[in-house]
């Protein structure tokens, strides 16, 4: 693993030497995967070498330029926590019992936009410098990280070769939904535990539904559990990052 400078931010990677190689792939893919609130900026570095990913696949790993602040920080008792934007994490769970959720998914967080124009930078930066291009990026990440990473997918034109949703959720929906079209034949990976008690599966399985209804194509991975990436969706994430290298 080496640590890059890209645009404004900090990134970990590393290139999966192992696995087999696609027939017939344009090149090998790059995966972008964003941490969630509260986590180190190493904090899905372990997944490059679990996920049975093609041979020669680089792994990306952006660390948030924000640290944790206020009650959050005082919680955590450490520094290295780091934040995309500024949260509540007990919004969701507070809106599941007062029944007011589709309120919720319409707000759009203070500071996504800047963290959105971040990645934008450190994907330019990325494919300046390695002459990758951007239709054999994926863009994903795990929680917070998947919602930024949505977010950038709507809000740019950049071809990509899809998107990683992983326990993520619905937000800014009346930006995000009109957006969606655009993006038709787009394939994406989701994963969802059952029983997140974070972000309610429900809300999750609604953005797969609007995924799916403005035409991407959704692989979307369930499993009884919490908030978090389980073996079984390693494994599928595996599979669907093999057929979408291959994919000419």
């Amino acid at each position: 693993m080496d640590v890059l400078t890209l645009g404004p931010l900090r990134v970990r990677r590393t290139v999966k030497t192992a696995g087999s190689t696609a027939k017939n792939a344009p090149g090998p893919l790059t995966v972008v995967l964003m941490h969630g609130y509260g986590a180190p900026g190493d904090d899905l570095v372990g997944l490059a070498g679990s996920i049975a990913a093609p041979a020669g696949t680089t792994f990306l790993f952006p660390e948030a330029p924000s640290g944790l602040t206020g009650t959050a920080a005082l919680m955590t008792l450490t520094d290295e926590g780091r934040q995309w934007w500024e949260i509540d994490v007990g919004r969701f769970q507070r809106a599941e019992k007062l029944g007011t959720i589709e309120k919720l998914v319409e707000d759009v967080p203070a500071g996504l936009a800047d963290a959105r124009a971040s990645v934008v930078a450190m994907l330019d930066a990325y494919e300046r410098e390695t002459s990758t291009p951007s239709d054999r990026i994926v863009l994903g990440g795990f929680s917070q990280g998947s919602m930024l990473a949505l977010d950038v997918v709507l809000h740019t034109e950049r071809a990509l070769a899809g998107l990683v949703v992983l326990s993520g959720t619905l937000i800014a929906s009346n930006e995000w939904l009109p957006r969606m079209a655009a993006r038709k034949g787009l394939p994406v990976f989701q994963s969802h535990g059952t029983s997140d008690a974070l972000l309610p599966f429900p809300v999750a399985e609604r953005l797969r539904h609007e995924l799916e209804n403005a035409g991407m194509r959704v692989s979307f991975t369930s499993f009884d559990d919490g908030h978090g990436i389980p073996p079984e969706v390693m494994r599928d994430l595996g599979t669907w990052l093999s057929q979408t290298s291959s994919h000419v």
